[in-house]
């Protein structure tokens, strides 16, 4: 199932530990979305932005990748001052923002507790962002925001750690792969309070994306 569709079903029971929580959360948050987040936006992206797993009260709550924390806030500014988005977004699902040549997906779909996945639930998600990856036939950029979707990215794609290490800023042409890899720090609120992530140094790495995908 994993490998032949970018998306799991509602009731994923991949991961144990995960499939408990999402139950937990359904109790205690029966609003809520409660499920693995889908992928946002369209198949014919050039970009694909992989973060690490839902936050609870962001993408678990509203059923869209960044949306309703703050990660999202910076994230979706960012796109749409690079030209990545109609510029709607107002941290709710039925805001009208549209993604214009990117889509946003993480690597872990549900949401983990303390926002830790380990590392068997982790790979039990990756057929999913391999999926997603070989369904995005215009792909040109993947955009790993922190350690761990970097990490789970290159597994992905078969590609050794060692020849992609990970790197705020950095920028990757895999060895095998049509597509150029970029790497920033999570648009974390803990990034930014700690001024380890700063705007001015995120939107640094979305310019030479934009850079590279306008030349092409």
């Amino acid at each position: 199932m994993a490998g032949n569709t970018a998306e799991p079903p509602r009731d994923c029971t991949l991961c144990p530990r995960l499939a408990e929580f999402r139950r937990e959360n359904t109790a205690t948050y029966p609003d809520y979305f409660n499920a693995p987040a889908p992928t946002f936006g369209p198949k014919n992206a050039q970009l694909l932005i992989v973060g690490l797993a839902p936050g609870l009260h962001g993408a678990n709550k509203t059923g869209r990748p960044f949306t309703g924390d703050f990660a999202g806030d910076l994230l979706y500014a960012t796109l749409a001052k690079f030209g990545f988005s109609n510029d709607r977004y107002d941290a709710r699902p039925d805001d009208g923002l549209a993604l214009k040549g990117a889509a946003i997906t993480n690597a872990v779909r549900c949401v983990p507790p303390q926002n830790k996945p380990n590392g068997a639930e982790i790979n039990s998600c990756r057929p999913f962002l391999l999926a997603q990856i070989n369904g995005m036939r215009q792909l040109r950029a993947i955009l790993c925001l922190g350690r761990i979707a970097h990490q789970s990215t290159l597994a992905a794609l078969g590609v050794r750690q060692k020849d992609a290490p990970f790197g705020h800023g950095a920028r990757h042409a895999l060895p095998g792969q049509e597509v150029v890899l970029f790497d920033s720090y999570h648009c974390s609120r803990y990034n930014t309070n700690t001024g380890r992530l700063t705007e001015p140094m995120f939107e640094s790495v979305f310019a030479d994306i934009r850079k590279m995908i306008d030349s092409a």
